[in-house]
């Protein structure tokens, strides 16, 4: 049943009772004869049973890997690395020749696409595996026909020390679990604890030979050379790693530039993280703004001591489009704010014509006239104009051009929306935390709401430069319009420059990143949050990303407040974690 091996009983002898002074009577002794450097370091004795191996007073357990998951991630086998016991693992990697892993697969394939057909002949349903098995293998072999991928051999075996054997049998289901957890399947070397032994020693001595063909990107994720780990001495709480349960702390100033997206289906946890970060911020001394289009901050603004703005056509707080910066401007302001005046203007009156938008700007430049404002920065402290002169201004022009105009703005100066643009500003951000309702807006105003408050935030970010955070949640209102998607992409780009962290939030994902406007201000945030997703939006989100089959299959099956979180060039699954407090506070 097993094979014993032991030293001679006098091997020992003559080193206990012949003590050694120096090295060059060590020499001596050796050279006599009498004992051989294999015996000082070898073990006294060697027992090999059939599940294990005896090796003086430890006991090992082999296992190898014989089934692999599907889909994995980076890093993927960290909670096995990571055991909390010493295990001893080793990977070992053979290329293989392409063109007789391309032949192999052409008969596999042949083999699969025969059963499939044969089972359609005779009526039977089509066994899932075996297409699932067809589709990898036609993918495979495109890849490595175009040479993208390389293919290998690759065999896993974990070695398992203890004391005891009861120690053993304990641990050896411990690590059983992992795997299984990792949907790993693994079986003992039974009848081959020697050579499973010698095949995970230091010394590339492959015994056992289980080996399982990988192609070069499955390999590189085995590879636990990586760290997952987004814990930093400074910043704000996030959540918890999900690779190796380690807190994610970060402070997204620190970063080539402070601007973050968040993406998530309705119901994913979007508003309790964006909540939870508006809270830490403040406790971080960080002001924080808010564009709120369904007055979800409502609550957490009054329980915060916070100001909320509410706009509606019976609410006192109002902002003039047409203000201009009178502090430190320079001489290129009238000209700046006329260009910003033609992409609201767009945003209000639909698209125009070449003819109509140069009308356009010859009237708002008559409009700021009339206000005796010119591109002198002296004049910039004249009273400014109203949206009711520009359409003022259109009226007396005469022309059909001017007349059709006049009537695209005549619903925002005296129509069912004339109370709620058509005023001068009144108040001033002073509160460190300030939100901005527009829920009471009609669906087709809030695009234009939402852009004149970005307007109005710009120029306070520009006049009083510090650490700001502004979240713009259901950003797709603004992107689903060229004009305004494009200014708020413009406002991720300058942010930087004010220290200001533009905080990007949509739950319409198809309609984000399918716009040049939404991939640019992803490209411009350097943090990047995905939470739960649906199966309609996965695959964009993947390819937007460079998501792997793992990622893309946890995204679909991750609970409330968990994804996947990029800082930089590292991401990780992570879940949203906050206390009792907090968790009052934002409820």
């Amino acid at each position: 049943m097993f094979n014993f091996f032991q030293k001679p009983k006098n091997s020992q002898t003559p080193v206990e009772n012949k003590p050694t002074k120096t090295d060059g009577d060590m020499a001596n002794f050796l050279a006599a004869g009498s004992v051989s450097l294999k015996d000082i370091v070898a073990p006294s004795f060697i027992e090999v049973d059939f599940n294990n191996i005896k090796i003086d007073d430890k006991y090992y357990r082999t296992l190898y890997v014989v089934g692999y998951p599907r889909y994995v991630s980076a890093n993927w086998l960290y909670s096995l690395i990571t055991f909390d016991h010493p295990l001893y693992i080793s990977m070992y990697v053979y290329p293989t020749e392409s063109k007789n892993v391309l032949d192999d697969l052409k008969r596999k394939i042949a083999e699969m696409e025969a059963t499939i057909e044969g089972d359609i002949k005779a009526g039977k349903v089509v066994d899932p595996t075996v297409q699932v098995a067809l589709d990898d293998a036609l993918s495979l072999q495109a890849e490595l026909a175009k040479g993208s991928e390389r293919f290998f051999q690759f065999g896993l075996y974990i070695t398992i020390p203890s004391d005891t054997l009861e120690g053993l049998n304990r641990l050896t289901k411990e690590v059983d679990s992992v795997l299984s957890s990792l949907l790993i399947i693994a079986r003992q070397s039974t009848l081959e604890m020697e050579e499973g032994f010698k095949s995970t020693m230091p010394i590339f001595y492959d015994k056992l030979s289980v080996w399982r063909n990988m192609d070069t990107t499955s390999l590189a994720t085995t590879f636990p050379f990586a760290t997952a780990s987004l814990t930093r001495n400074e910043g704000i709480l996030y959540g918890i790693n999900q690779h190796d349960g380690s807190l994610i702390i970060f402070d997204r100033f620190t970063l080539e530039n402070a601007n973050s997206v968040i993406l998530g289906k309705s119901g994913g946890g979007k508003s309790f993280l964006v909540k939870l970060e508006a809270l830490r911020l403040l406790m971080m001394g960080i002001d924080v703004i808010i564009l709120d289009p369904e007055n979800e901050y409502e609550k957490l603004t009054k329980s915060m001591g916070g100001e909320f703005i509410v706009f509606s056509s019976s609410s006192q707080y109002k902002i003039n489009p047409f203000d201009l910066e009178t502090a430190d401007a320079g001489p290129d302001e009238l000209s700046n704010k006329i260009l910003d005046l033609h992409s609201l203007m767009r945003v209000i009156m639909g698209d125009l014509t070449p003819s109509q938008d140069a009308l356009l700007d010859r009237a708002l430049v008559m409009t700021y006239k009339g206000k005796g404002i010119t591109q002198d920065p002296d004049t910039f402290k004249n009273e400014p104009p109203l949206l009711e002169d520009l359409y003022k201004i259109f009226i007396g022009m005469e022309t059909a051009e001017s007349k059709e105009l006049a009537d695209r703005l005549e619903k925002f100066v005296s129509g069912s929306a004339s109370g709620i643009f058509n005023h001068r500003s009144n108040f001033d951000i002073k509160n460190p935390f300030t939100v901005f309702g527009i829920r009471d807006l009609e669906e087709n105003l809030r695009p234009v709401a939402m852009y004149i408050v970005l307007d109005y935030i710009w120029n306070k970010v520009k006049r009083d430069p510090k650490k700001r955070v502004l979240i713009v949640d259901e950003a797709w209102y603004l992107i689903k319009q060229k004009d305004s998607g494009a200014y708020l992409h413009s406002f991720a780009k300058r942010a930087r420059k004010y220290k200001l962290g533009l905080t990007t939030i949509t739950q319409d994902v198809e309609d984000f990143i399918s716009t040049d406007e939404g991939k640019a201000i992803i490209t411009n945030s350097s943090l990047q949050i995905i939470l739960k997703q649906s199966t309609a939006a996965v695959e964009k989100i993947a390819r937007t990303f460079f998501l792997t089959g793992g990622e893309k299959h946890f995204l679909l099956s991750a609970g409330i407040g968990e994804g996947l979180f990029f800082a930089g060039h590292n991401h990780v699954g992570f879940r949203v974690i906050a206390s009792e407090e907090e968790k009052g506070l934002i409820e």
